[in-house]
């Protein structure tokens, strides 16, 4: 049975300071770094969230919501679907609590995700893109027991993303505009929270593929839209098949636009990252930078979120070769 969901409300500064707090000992305080590219470009800082422990920054929202379960529920075991970063959040925080974890893992997430999500101690069970999408809207999967997790329509899981705002603006308080990758939309959603609330004025993009680009369509239709033509990439952990309703609701609010780019430009954005600042950015985490390259963002103070750099090193070494 699909589990009940709570009507989505806004996330507050208290609740984000809170959840700073909250998961402080979990996570790390990653460095904004200046992307050195000379004049004439945009000015870009990195947020390198490739350096949380588990190399992504869907630590911080899984610290938070494993955190924030009732204890009757969380010693049942936890449980979430994910191509990867969200697994290995929630079994990262799963371990730390000693209680089992199950991830419905999307059958063609990089080897180097499902090696470090069972290294985590997660039981996995790989499923077709399409089944784990489903298994997403009802929220549910058969014979996986425990606690749900969603892996972004979860107000706690947002909440943990959203002290990635905060570090933004006291690190880069110039900041004019921020770059984040969309997959299911709790990257934006987050950090927008923290972010228009400190500072309205300030832009917030997302970015998405051209093989996956449901949030741009549902931007131009005004309503969450479906995209045919949906595509797999090497961009796994950003663009999906649509936008769910509830993280329309979510991201409407604090979304400025989205910018969609090609694949050739994330491949390009990822070799810009390895040879210019030494980062190895998953496609999903090089989004941010090329999407900052186009200009369409302006020419800034600009904050790329390198959202995560969990990528086979051969497949890595193939994509910018």
């Amino acid at each position: 049975m699909p589990i009940p969901t709570e009507a989505v409300r806004p996330i507050t500064l208290d609740e984000i300071r809170a959840a700073r707090t909250r998961i402080a000992g979990t996570i790390a305080r990653t460095p904004l770094v200046r992307l050195e590219l000379g004049p004439g470009h945009p000015d870009i800082r990195l947020k390198l969230e490739n350096l949380q422990p588990i190399n992504a920054y869907k630590l911080r929202g899984a610290a938070n919501a494993v955190a924030l379960l009732p204890e009757s529920e969380r010693r049942r075991g936890v449980w979430t679907i994910s191509a990867g970063n969200a697994g290995q959040g929630v079994a990262y925080a799963a371990r730390q609590a000693g209680v089992p974890c199950t991830v419905v893992v999307i059958e063609t997430a990089p080897a180097a995700k499902m090696e470090r999500m069972r290294a985590l101690g997660a039981r996995l069970v790989p499923v077709p893109h399409e089944v784990a999408w489903k298994a997403l809207e009802e929220r549910a999967y058969a014979g996986v027991e425990g606690a749900f997790v969603h892996p972004f329509d979860d107000h706690d899981f947002i909440a943990g993303h959203a002290t990635m705002g905060l570090e933004i603006l006291e690190d880069a308080p110039d900041t004019v505009a921020v770059i984040a990758a969309i997959g299911g939309g709790g990257l934006v959603a987050g950090v927008g929270s923290a972010l228009k609330a400190l500072k309205p004025a300030i832009k917030l993009w997302g970015v998405e593929p051209d093989t996956a680009a449901p949030t741009a369509r549902s931007l131009e239709m005004g309503s969450p839209q479906v995209f045919e033509g949906w595509q797999a990439s090497f961009v796994d952990g950003a663009g999906g098949r649509s936008v769910f309703p509830r993280m329309w609701e979510r991201m409407k609010p604090v979304l400025d636009g989205c910018i969609v780019v090609s694949l050739e430009e994330t491949r390009q954005a990822m070799r810009l990252l390895a040879e210019k600042s030494r980062v190895i950015a998953e496609g999903a985490g090089a989004l941010s930078v090329a999407a900052a390259l186009t200009g369409k963002a302006g020419q800034g103070p600009i904050v790329a979120i390198v959202s995560g750099g969990n990528v086979d090193l051969k497949k890595f070494c193939e994509l910018i070769g």
